[in-house]
């Protein structure tokens, strides 16, 4: 099984909106309004699926939520799967997906980040469809800041060139835009200075391999299953080894520092050249730091760990694709990651 890249998208090209996890309540409508429109505006026709409910914390029963994800990613009609954002328990489709289907299914993008996770890494490891962890539906309509790319923009990429992002230097602070009060919010604001970090020590780094990975709180529950086989996956696609990413959404340093162990000790990261954490606002304990947390976990890989990449739940968004090769470099003066879909 060799990485397979959905065809990019094209104008007419339409694209499926369904909530695997939570869908989007009464108040935040008219944002979803809003980013359905941005989409339109660039060419593409969308199509609003029927599990999208915002009044608990899922969006439908799993069976149907299931059967929707499932349906709109073997669809040839339909060139790309968008979720509004994240949520809580899309684990729960996992055992209801339909993956030999999937695998036969000519590649469609889907794209998300949070509890998407749980569904994008397990795509890219069981069928070799190439996945988006980035920027969701919801946050589409802000403007990409200047050396980062958006979701759209890698989804309508050839497949071959490579494409380069390099971090604004410069992160937000101030939480969430309220969508109910501001539904049009279109700027983000990156009202603080910072920069990738080496946790792991000094020293240029210059290293490549294929890309996988995701969020903290929702793999670490896959960890040892066959839905998160990442040796297999790398015995596969990238012998040559692995850039794995994760980032934490907002449990503390003990809880991410015993789940990366989980995950390590799983083998998630044993074929990793290099480990990309993303920038959290998750809180340290007394005697623990997020960064503490990652270095006691991960430490022993003896590979670089870099920080504070811009990869997680603070914006802005550097969207990365499972299964694309990777180059990550970082010195005193730049960082950067380029992918190739190749």
């Amino acid at each position: 099984m060799s990485v397979r890249y959905p065809r990019p998208l094209r104008p007419g090209d339409r694209v499926g909106i369904t909530s695997p996890s939570s869908g989007v309540p009464d108040g935040l409508r008219e944002r979803l309004n809003v980013a359905v429109r941005t989409i339109e505006a660039l060419g593409y026709q969308v199509t609003v699926g029927r599990c999208m409910d915002g009044s608990g914390h899922i969006s439908a029963p799993a069976a149907k939520r299931a059967q929707e994800l499932t349906s709109m990613l073997t669809d040839p009609g339909i060139r790309a799967v968008v979720p509004p954002w994240g949520g809580e328990t899309a684990i729960d489709l996992i055992s209801l997906l339909d993956w030999d289907r999937l695998r036969e299914a000519e590649p469609t993008w889907v794209v998300g980040y949070s509890d998407i996770s749980t569904l994008l890494t397990p795509l890219t490891l069981l069928t070799g469809t190439a996945t988006i962890h980035g920027n969701n539906l919801m946050d589409t309509p802000y403007r990409v800041p200047e050396g980062l790319l958006s979701w759209l923009d890698i989804a309508a990429a050839p497949v071959g060139p490579p494409f380069t992002q390099v971090p604004p230097n410069r992160h937000r602070t101030t939480g969430w835009d309220d969508f109910s009060s501001n539904p049009k919010a279109s700027e983000y604001t990156l009202d603080a200075p910072g920069r990738w970090t080496r946790l792991d020590g000094h020293g240029h780094v210059d290293v490549e391999g294929r890309l996988i990975g995701g969020c903290i709180e929702t793999l670490s529950n896959l960890a040892g299953t066959p839905y998160l086989d990442v040796a297999s996956f790398a015995r596969a696609e990238s012998p040559d080894g692995l850039l794995v990413y994760v980032e934490a959404s907002g449990d503390d340093a003990f809880a991410i520092c015993r789940n990366l162990h989980g995950m390590r000790l799983a083998g998630f990261f044993d074929d990793a050249n290099a480990v990309l954490v993303g920038r959290t606002s998750a809180p340290d304990t007394p005697s623990l730091t997020q960064h503490q947390a990652v270095l006691d976990a991960l430490g022993p890989l003896n590979v670089p760990v870099i920080a504070d990449v811009d990869c997680g739940h603070i914006p802005p968004y550097l969207p990365i694709v499972n299964g694309a090769r990777g180059r990550i470099v970082h010195t005193q003066d730049r960082s950067e990651l380029t992918q190739t879909l190749d």
